[in-house]
């Protein structure tokens, strides 16, 4: 028989091991990520050996981490990742300094040379990025404070890059070769800040227009090549100046975050960023090095429970201080407490550079490793025995909607803006299922006598289980873009029966809305506004009725003109050159109005004057 390929028998390997592992890891409870690193260690050196050189597939599955990053970078608009800056410069650097201070002081307090106890606690510092925000994405968490405050310091870590990498070369020990290398640590940090800039700059500049004209080739894998060009040309420029390529990544995303063509490249690569996360995972689960665990398995379960602590410690002491709700606090603290796969990173670059000889190197990667395979573990612990210890402590909390309901209409999110709606129907007679994933916004609405449930309106089961097969309305006032987009795809597939009554964040989220056929769209901050202008109008002199027909043919105006704008959504010289016409139109159509009524007022005082003023003489 032939031998196969190495390409097409590694292929094959790799996949079975995913296929098999991963459903069979999901059935057990212990979620995908585990399945991933479980099925690494089967086949790796250590398992059945079918692979023996996992260093080579981990350099090639960290594009996954890239990837993925990309997509967080992408939702991270650039007005967001400004609100963000506290937790990633205060938090963030809070996290990284307290843990690795505190690592390394107690390595040095067990006998280690100080230059070993801190690389090893800027290493053992890092958390996984590729874990973190897998889990968050997989419980549909990012949204959350924890995520939110979670991406905050994974961010921050990635920051961390240029300072840590060269100080490395600064700890290298007496008579090292990389220290003759020390000398270049202000080159590159000159080569890494004009790196970033650079890519900003070109974004700014270059990106929009670039796809733009690829677009209008009409060729939809060439559009695929080039999202993925636009990840790999960045995260290599990155790694060329020493650089994480994770924020490269996170930088691109965000320079096209606002752009026209960003549901397209989050579509486009989405799945390439699934497949190699996972093989990343797998690679992880390969590199662990058991010869260093069994030769010394004692020291590294001290090793592998004493950071893990410190961590912990120190992330629940954050968590307490920022204030994260008590039931979010244990994901909060097990995503951060891990080891993380830069941590790799930063071994690699001090035994590069002379600051950590090469057995002890092997063994901290072991101990990183290990921790990462214990994450989803404990996780898993967390939810089965800390989570009911923290909920008698909070009260009895919510649970998840579970029998059937009747009700004509179903209301997906109860905050600010649902609120308003299940006041007014409710006023009027008329009972809703209320659902809303914040545990303790539900606890709270229940305190006022509403009816609600605790429960994800994006999972079908629990939108049939609210009764989303007989609902005539489903009112979806959920605040984040993409959960409100995904409950509208869910109805409008499985609940056609239902009319769709959808909350508009903005002119976006407005026109991805319309291109799905849903007829009845609110932007939430339209009519407030116009309530504003009308009353700016009276204080101005107008009379109340015609402020409020100015305010409301304001209103019909722009849905129309909106609606004639959806249909070149990524056409942006088009939508600008339409909204200017649009608004020059009303502006000479209210000003020609205007003109005629003076001219009618000016026609009438004439006639007066004319028929009552007395006779000239008289």
């Amino acid at each position: 028989m032939e031998p196969l390929p190495p390409w097409l028998a590694g292929s094959l390997i790799y996949l079975s091991a995913a296929v098999f592992a991963v459903p069979l890891a999901r059935l057990l409870g212990l979620g995908s990520i585990i399945g991933y690193l479980a099925a690494g260690i089967a086949i790796g050196p250590w398992g059945l050996k079918l692979v023996t050189d996992p260093a080579a597939m981990l350099h090639i599955a960290e594009f996954g981490v890239v990837l993925m990053l990309f997509l967080v970078g992408l939702e991270l608009e650039p007005r967001r990742l400004w609100a963000l800056r506290r937790p990633i410069f205060g938090w963030g650097s809070l996290q990284l300094l307290a843990s690795a201070a505190l690592v390394a002081g107690v390595a040095m307090a067990f006998g280690l040379e100080w230059r070993l106890a801190l690389v090893s606690g800027l290493a053992l510092a890092m958390s996984s990025t590729a874990i973190g925000l897998g889990v968050l994405g997989e419980r549909n968490l990012l949204p959350t404070t924890a995520g939110q405050n979670v991406l905050s310091v994974s961010l921050a870590q990635d920051l961390s890059a240029i300072p840590i990498l060269a100080l490395m070369p600064l700890l290298a020990l007496p008579g090292a070769a990389g220290l003759a290398e020390s000398g270049s640590g202000a080159w590159g940090a000159a080569k890494a800040v004009g790196a970033v800039a650079g890519v900003v700059l070109g974004g700014r500049l270059l990106l929009r227009p670039a796809l733009r004209w690829i677009a209008r080739s009409k060729t939809p894998e060439i559009f695929t090549a080039a999202a993925l060009l636009l990840v790999v040309a960045t995260a290599a420029l990155m790694y060329s100046v020493g650089l994480s390529m994770a924020l490269g990544a996170v930088l691109a995303g965000v320079l096209l975050a606002e752009s026209e063509y960003r549901r397209e490249l989050e579509t486009d690569i989405e799945p390439f960023k699934g497949l190699l996360l996972g093989l990343f995972f797998i690679a992880v689960g390969m590199s662990i090095d058991f010869a260093v665990v069994l030769a010394q398995p004692g020291l590294v379960a001290a090793v592998v429970a004493g950071f893990l602590a410190l961590k912990a410690l120190v992330v629940w002491a954050m968590a307490r201080a920022m204030p994260i709700p008590l039931a979010e606090r244990p994901v909060f603290v097990v995503l951060l407490a891990q080891g993380g796969e830069f941590g790799f990173v930063v071994l690699q670059g001090a035994q590069g550079a002379g600051a950590i000889g090469a057995e002890p190197a092997s063994f901290l990667v072991a101990a990183i490793a290990i921790s990462m395979l214990c994450t989803p573990l404990l996780l898993v612990a967390c939810d089965r025995f800390l989570q009911p210890r923290l909920a008698a402590r909070r009260g009895p909390q919510p649970d998840e909607i579970a029998e059937q309901q009747q009700a004509p209409i179903i209301i997906c999110g109860f905050g600010r803006y649902g609120q308003i709606v299940g006041r007014l129907i409710n006023a009027n007679g008329l009972s809703a299922t209320v659902l809303d994933h914040d545990a303790e916004q539900v606890d709270s609405v229940r305190r006022f006598g509403w009816p609600a449930f605790y429960g994800d309106a994006t999972r079908l089961d629990l939108l049939r289980v609210a009764g989303g097969e007989q609902a005539r309305v489903i009112v979806v006032a959920i605040d984040d873009i993409e959960q409100s987009l995904k409950v509208v795809d869910l109805a409008r597939q499985h609940f056609p029966q239902a009319a769709l009554v959808v909350r508009a964040r903005n002119a976006q989220h407005w026109t991805q809305l319309h291109a799905r056929g849903v007829q009845h769209i609110e932007r939430e901050t339209l009519d407030s506004a116009l309530m504003s202008g009308r009353s700016v109008l009276e204080l101005m002199g107008w009379q109340p009725h015609a402020a409020r027909t100015q305010a409301w043919r304001f209103r019909r105006h722009s849905i129309e003109l909106m609606t004639q704008m959806a249909a070149h959504q990524h056409d942006e010289n088009r939508l600008i050159s339409m909204a200017r016409q649009g608004r020059q139109q009303l502006e000479e159509l209210w000003s020609r109005e205007r003109q005629e009524q003076q001219r009618q007022r000016g026609q009438r005082s004439a006639g007066w004057q004319a028929e009552d003023s007395p006779p000239a003489g008289d």
